[in-house]
């Protein structure tokens, strides 16, 4: 399976994804000095952090305190090297020699840098939106639940069944409609009927969060 397959995202222009994936190292080793993957580290970091932000403000009733400490325990190191694992992104980068031998394509800091720049790879060649669905992909499981130990989470569900009470002889149902990824990245998608009618759709990595953005979905549908 290629890396593109992995992330689920085709490149249009392929120099965005190479630079994405070549560290300094093989830069200075290179006769034609190839762009590293510095600059483009820099854009995926700020293209992260407003996906992170944007997702929270919207998700929880937190003060700023709070927000940014959300934010802080995702965009970090030891996360991003986690994500980047999940897609074995290590193998992928061109390291030079002496940075290979040294066990580069290992080593935290350098893979949690080129997974920001692959961030930025994927707003370059396709925008926001494609950039953002890549990062909540990994990030949407692990931020509701550092929103539930905080005791700010939005229940979604809960807020979609006491509008419909009002109507005993209405019934919302919630019906896995796909299931797809390998065992270690499963993504589920459920929709929401009111009735026998689909009212909102959600996709996420658990079935407990897709039933919640269906309902969500649900709730802007009805202007909630």
């Amino acid at each position: 399976m290629t890396l593109e397959e992995r992330i689920g995202y085709r490149f249009r222009d392929q120099k965005y994804l190479r630079r994405a994936l070549t560290h300094s190292s093989f830069s200075n080793e290179s006769r034609d000095k190839p762009e590293s993957n510095e600059r483009m580290e820099f854009l995926g970091d700020a293209v992260l952090s407003l996906v992170v932000s944007n997702y929270i403000f919207h998700r929880f009733h937190l003060d700023e305190g709070d927000l940014t400490k959300i934010r802080a325990s995702i965009v970090c190191e030891r996360s991003l090297f986690r994500f980047a694992q999940e897609i074995d992104l290590g193998s992928e980068l061109y390291l030079g020699r002496g940075e290979e031998q040294m066990g580069g394509r290992n080593r935290p800091s350098i893979v949690s840098d080129a997974f920001e720049a692959l961030i930025a790879a994927i707003f370059l060649d396709g925008g926001l939106e494609p950039a953002g669905q890549f990062v909540l992909r990994f990030v949407r499981e692990e931020l509701d639940t550092a929103g539930e130990q905080r005791g700010t989470f939005v229940d979604y569900k809960t807020m979609l069944q006491e509008i419909i009470q009002k109507n005993p002889e209405e019934k919302v149902t919630y019906v896995l409609v796909g299931e797809n990824g390998p065992d270690h990245d499963k993504h589920f998608a459920v929709e929401v009927r009111l009735n026998s009618n689909v009212i909102g759709r959600g996709e996420s990595r658990s079935k407990k969060g897709a039933e919640q953005l269906a309902a969500k979905e649900a709730l802007e549908l009805m202007g909630e």
